[in-house]
């Protein structure tokens, strides 16, 4: 990896960095292409697929509707209100 190609994927990105600091992604950014040339050589012959991360499925809570707040307690710190409901802007003519 070079400037030169460090600008270009900046540029495709649409990412925007001081050029002060140039250097020090240009340096990140080749760590991280080497790790990933590690992780290349690791021999994954034999090795399962990964497509979940736990073997739950579906592991869901019921659900039980209930009030968490009062309608009063709702509206509390509402800036306007009428009644029992916001009073919000106009959006449609």
């Amino acid at each position: 990896m070079n400037t030169e190609t460090l600008r270009g994927l900046a540029h495709l990105a649409r990412l925007e960095f001081d050029p002060a600091h140039e250097g020090q992604m240009l340096t990140d950014l080749n760590k991280i292409l080497d790790w990933v040339a590690q992780l290349e050589k690791v021999d994954t012959e034999g090795v399962q697929p990964l497509v979940h991360l736990s073997h739950e499925i579906n592991v869901l809570r019921d659900d039980v509707a209930s009030n968490s707040i009062s309608h009063q307690d709702g509206l509390r710190n509402a800036p306007r209100k009428d009644s029992d409901y916001f009073r919000v802007p106009k959006v449609l003519d």
